[in-house]
């Protein structure tokens, strides 16, 4: 089975890890997963800033390690992730920014992303939000 997976909650959130630990139980279950779409807060495990303190869980590191070791498609909202102040190196320079923060692994691009991932996986699972 195909899965497309969203995230709408940031990285210390418990839906951040629920989704994470789903993520790796679909993989490790044989089947696919489509994309992995991160939207409104869910934009920060993506920050490349993001200091978790270390008597807690980094979910932030763990999403971009798992992104990284099974070569998924780890994709944030532009939108959203410009509104939080998550850049990427074109981004950074569009807005005349200091710097970018996007994680290495990662892509800014539109919620189109989320729209082709949805026709493309045979479950959309969406995790965290209002």
């Amino acid at each position: 089975m195909k899965f497309a997976i969203a995230l709408f909650s940031p990285p210390h959130a418990p839906a951040s890890r629920r989704a994470l630990r789903f993520a790796e139980a679909v993989l490790g279950g044989g089947h696919d997963i489509v994309r992995l779409f991160f939207y409104q807060d869910g934009v920060h495990s993506a920050s490349a800033n993001i200091v978790t303190a270390q008597d807690e869980l980094d979910v932030a590191g763990e999403w971009s390690r798992f992104i990284a070791a099974h070569q998924l498609d780890g994709v944030v909202c532009i939108a959203a992730g410009l509104r939080r102040g998550v850049l990427d190196e074109q981004e950074a320079r569009r807005y005349a920014r200091a710097a970018a923060n996007l994680a290495a692994g990662w892509e800014l691009s539109g919620l189109g992303q989320l729209h082709e991932a949805a026709q493309q996986a045979d479950r959309l699972i969406c995790f965290g939000g209002d």
